[in-house]
Formats: structure tokens, sequence, C-alpha cells
């Protein structure tokens, strides 16, 4: 990485890229006028880009500031966004979607409120701005089930800029998935080990081009990371209310049976009441394995 003219920088700007060979370079030269005016580091990750996003890249390879990695093959958003953090020496850093969606000035105001705050972690929320119905339906439903999982103080907790400080984003990058569910995930894992997670409004413009890679699939994805990482941290909030239900079952059916054509218990209602300790075990397992795992 080539060391920006003046003061060290304060901030790397991390820029996962995957097929935005069309948007690249409209964003590159006011992103790399922006980093260099401050002083701030930029790290541009190529994930096994197939089309032509190298290319687009090639003339900001010897730029002040800034770094540009390449991924042999695909590994995913949250895949890219780890390799940047890894190669960042700042103590701050940002993600900003490659799509050129999110206004520079913004990041002005993230790092304002970060170090008026003292936060770990400042959020860009989107509130204001709206997407298509079906998408803000699946926003809507996986903050519901997060909420109901475990307490959430923030509301867009999968928004693709946000800054955190370096040290203890690396340290918790191996609970993070490399899906586009990275960014619901550590915003969770930072908020489970109490570090101060902010938010600050943000403005959202429309894609310099392509469309956005976000599917049905990616929200389920999201879904079940966020569900593994709750029954990590938290195993019994996933696993006692579904054995008190499989109990709840089996006893009621147990006592039909028993009640109406008295024959006893029947193995299914001893199936589900056997499932409590099996739910127990496994949540006690898990438990263990949190407790295993240095992340502070």
């Amino acid at each position: 990485m080539k060391e920006p003219s003046g003061a060290s920088a304060a901030v790397t700007v991390i820029v996962p890229a995957y097929n935005e060979a069309d948007s690249l370079p409209m964003l590159m030269p006011s992103l790399v006028a922006f980093v260099q005016e401050r002083g701030w580091h930029l790290i541009v990750v190529d994930d096994g880009s197939t089309d032509a996003t190298p290319s687009a890249l090639a003339p900001y390879a010897e730029a002040p500031g800034v770094t540009l990695l390449r991924h042999g093959m695909n590994r995913g958003y949250g895949g890219a966004v780890k390799t940047g953090i890894k190669a960042a020496t700042t103590d701050l850093i940002v993600t900003v979607d490659a799509d050129g969606q999110h206004r520079l000035e913004d990041l002005d105001a993230l790092h304002a409120e970060l170090q008026r705050s003292g936060a770990d972690m400042v959020l860009g929320n989107r509130n204001r701005q709206r997407s298509s119905p079906y998408r803000e339906f699946g926003k809507y439903l996986i903050r519901r089930i997060t909420r109901i999982l475990m307490p959430l103080p923030v509301r867009d907790i999968n928004s693709g800029m946000r800054m955190c400080r370096r040290d203890l984003a690396t340290r918790y990058l191996q609970l993070c998935p490399d899906s586009y569910a990275f960014c619901d995930v550590i915003t969770l894992v930072f908020i489970h080990e109490r570090r101060l997670v902010v938010e600050h409004s943000i403005a959202m413009n429309r894609r310099l081009a392509g469309e956005s890679a976000v599917t049905t699939k990616t929200a389920f994805d999201t879904v079940m990371e966020i569900l593994h990482i709750v029954t990590l941290f938290n195993p019994m909030r996933i696993f006692l209310p579904l054995s008190l239900v499989c109990v709840l079952v089996g006893v009621s059916w147990g006592g039909v049976m028993l009640a109406v054509r008295n024959e006893g218990v029947s193995v299914g209602a001893l199936l589900a009441i056997t499932v409590l300790y099996l739910f127990l075990r496994r949540a006690a397992s898990t438990f263990i394995i949190a407790l295993a795992i240095p992340i502070s």
C-alpha cells in the first residue's frame, strides 16, 4: 500500500467489488480523490469478478493510499470484506458498496458521529429511503426475527455502510460468514459483546449501473446465519422454547390418547417429551463451545 501524503491515515475505506465493471469507472475517481484529500486509505477487493472489473481498477494500482486486492475465485460479500479488514492498518475501517449508492459525504458524518459518541460501531441508517415493497418486507422480517431472539438497540443491521474499530472487527471475524449475512452477524456480535453500536442517518443514491445481487435466497441465508449466531451466544433462547413446545405437544397427545382410547402414553408422545432432554443437551454443548471461543 502506498502511504497517502500528509498525516497518517485515520480510516481505511473498504470496497468489496464483484462484477462492477460498469459502476467502478464512475465511482473510483471521486472515491480516490475523497480519501486522498483526507489522508485516508482505500482498499478495493475484487471478489473473483468474471467481467472487466480488474481492468476498471487497473488505473488506480499505483495511486497513493490505494490498495487493490483480488480473490482468485468468488468468496462472497463477507469474504471480500474480511480480506479488506485483514489488510487494513488504521484504527478505523468503513465499508462502502461498489455500486455507487452510498454518498461519500456520509463517510464524514459517520466518522464525526463515532468520534462524538465514542462508539465502537456506527451504522448508516437508511430508514428514510425505500426500496421495493418485496425487499422492504424482507428487511422488516429479518429485523422482527432478530428482535425476538435478542435485544436490538439499532434498526438497520444490514446496512452496507458502517464504520467500526478495526481491532474489534478483526477479533470477531472468525464468527462472521462469507455471505451477505456478514453485515447482520458482525453487528449482532458487537452488540452481544456489549460494544457501543449507534446509528446515523444516511441517504442513498441510485445504483450507478447493474442490478442488485440480493435475492430471496440471500434473505433466507441471512435468517439462518442469525439463528446460528444467536444459538451460539444464547442457546437457551432457541432450544428452551422448542423443547417446551415439544413437551406440551407430547403431554397433550398422550393425555388425549389415554382419556379417549385408554391406551396409555403412545410412543409418539414419549418421543416428543424426550426431545426436551435432547434440546437441553444440545443447548449445553453449544454454550460450552461458545465459552471456548476467544473473542474478548
